[in-house]
């Protein structure tokens, strides 16, 4: 008799690893918190500024951090990146450079 050992498949391996498909899941993490403000309206683009577009406070990024790593696993750490930007780039962070982030991120873990 064969045992199989059968595991469920990590985030990592089901998540989209290209820039528009992650675009779309960061954008829907986004819209759901908006939401709650009332601001389901605004588009969300890669250039979209957190702090300025979005006007996210603290409390907002830490949310987005959890549903980060809810998706795509413990190697997206939305704390270890803006802890390498000084104060001036976290307030004029972009979308896109935290779609960029999640790219390589997902793709490093692909390949190990």
């Amino acid at each position: 008799m064969t045992t199989v050992n059968q595991t469920a498949p990590s985030p990592a391996t089901e998540a989209p690893v290209d820039a528009p498909a992650v675009l779309a899941e960061i954008s829907g993490m986004l819209r759901t918190m908006l939401d709650e403000y009332g601001l389901d309206d605004i588009e969300i683009t890669m250039e979209t500024r957190f702090t300025e577009d979005l006007e996210l406070e603290s409390i907002d990024l830490v949310t987005l951090a959890g549903s980060l790593e809810a998706r795509y696993g413990r190697q997206v750490n939305f704390a270890e990146f803006v802890a390498d930007l000084e104060l001036e780039e976290i307030i004029d962070l972009t979308v896109g450079q935290l779609v960029e982030y999640v790219v390589r991120c997902v793709r490093a873990a692909g390949e190990r």
